[in-house]
């Protein structure tokens, strides 16, 4: 039978047409919105404008439980057992002066959307977050991610299309795997590899500027006083060129330097990657090099978190004493998909615990943490880390509890 070309031809375009709409969305975050009116709306998700995946990380801070508190509080009077007065949160704990403590009842926190099932809008900064596992956890606004002074809360609805919200539309979000196959109208997600000015690397999903993330997203800055802004997913890699610019190679080989802006300089609020083996890197323009961009080696799906489990491990002292049962640490993080945060070389480390093997501590300012990769890196400036750490709280099998202090604690080795 004779098939006129012109059929062939359309059939041709109309194949390459579907082809070039579908997406592979199982990396994205992906879920039902309910809003307060009762709308109900379904699609990919971007939230606050730099997170889209379910390795991305949502900032909060939670609520200390009662029994941490008391920890805390029998820490405190320990340690300045010797002051002539000592009271707790917030208050003088040395009527002379000399050294003292404020506690908070709050602790910083974070965790990776693909372990969320539901999360509830509660007031005006603060959610209810109903974990895979089924546990219950409370998060309050710590950066921009929950409150009313999130960004941008935008869901490409499957039948309405883009649709952005604001925080007090929200009622209830249901996570769930995409079920669409339809490219995102920002395009895929970012991916490369970041080499910092002392020659460090890591790889993993891209936010740049602490602002853009997808292919469609853009580069603005002024070559020779003209303004360009490029989409991300024409740029093969950026490269610091000074503190007041970058140089940006285009996948075609063009090659130019901007200034001008803090996309391109000093003012830049930093590079994340995220890594799904090891949670998220911050690098800040002091100490980039370059990024180069590739395509993403496969998605992380939401069917691989869960939603987390307890803390287990052996916690070694100075003295050769090991203690082996369930781990509370910092007398703060206590599951899995909690993060340990600190810094090294100016680059900023939010590490996902079920990501570490080991944690040792090399000094009163910081300590030694090897993932289960067995990369490691030695970190500082955080309470996580270093002599701030509040204690290290191990309930035995048979139920005692033992109180690790820092200055007595040598290492902890995970159970996986």
């Amino acid at each position: 039978m004779n098939v006129p070309k012109i059929l062939l031809v359309t059939a041709v375009f109309i194949t390459g047409f579907c082809w070039s709409v579908m997406a592979d969305n199982s990396g994205r975050i992906f879920g039902k919105i309910t809003t307060v009116d009762g709308d109900l709306l379904e699609g990919l998700i971007r939230w606050d404008k730099n997170e889209g995946s379910w390795v991305d990380i949502l900032n909060g801070q939670k609520e200390l439980s009662r029994m941490n508190l008391r920890d805390v509080e029998r820490k405190t009077r320990r340690k300045y057992s010797s002051s002539r007065s000592i009271k707790i949160f917030g208050i003088k704990i040395a009527d002379d002066d000399s050294r003292y403590t404020r506690w908070s009842s709050m602790a910083q926190s974070g965790i990776r959307f693909g372990h969320i099932k539901t999360m509830e809008c509660v007031d005006d900064d603060r959610v209810l977050l109903v974990l895979k596992s089924g546990e219950e956890v409370e998060m309050e606004n710590y950066s921009t991610d929950i409150g009313t002074g999130i960004r941008e809360i935008i869901i490409e609805d499957l039948k309405e299309g883009e649709v952005e919200l604001v925080w007090d539309d929200i009622e209830k979000i249901e996570f769930m795997p995409a079920t669409t196959s339809e490219k995102s109208v920002y395009g895929e997600r970012l991916y490369g590899t970041l080499t910092t000015r002392r020659g460090d690397t890591f790889s993993g999903y891209v936010c740049w500027d602490i602002d853009e993330l997808f292919e469609e997203d853009v580069l603005d800055g002024e070559e020779n006083k003209r303004k360009r802004k490029i989409k991300f997913g024409k740029i093969a890699s950026i490269s610091r060129y000074s503190s007041s610019g970058a140089t940006v190679v285009l996948k075609t080989g063009e090659e130019m330097v901007l200034r001008g802006t803090n996309d391109v300089n000093s003012s830049n609020r930093g590079i994340v990657i995220s890594d799904p083996d090891l949670g998220d890197v911050v690098v800040k323009w002091d100490d980039f090099d370059k990024l180069e961009f590739k395509a993403a080696p496969r998605q992380v799906q939401y069917a691989e978190f869960d939603g987390g489990r307890p803390l287990r491990g052996t916690v070694y002292t100075e003295d050769g004493s090991s203690y082996k049962g369930a781990v509370r640490w910092d007398n703060d993080e206590e599951y899995t998909w909690e993060i340990l945060d600190g810094d090294n070389r100016d680059v900023e480390f939010n590490i996902e615990f079920s990501k570490i093997k080991e944690i040792k501590r090399k000094s009163y300012r910081g300590s030694e943490v090897t993932l289960w990769d067995n990369r490691m890196f030695y970190l500082r400036g955080s309470n996580d880390v270093d002599e701030d750490n509040k204690g290290i709280i191990i309930t035995l099998d048979d139920g005692d509890e033992v109180v690790v202090e820092w200055d007595e604690f040598n290492r902890l080795e995970f159970t996986k």
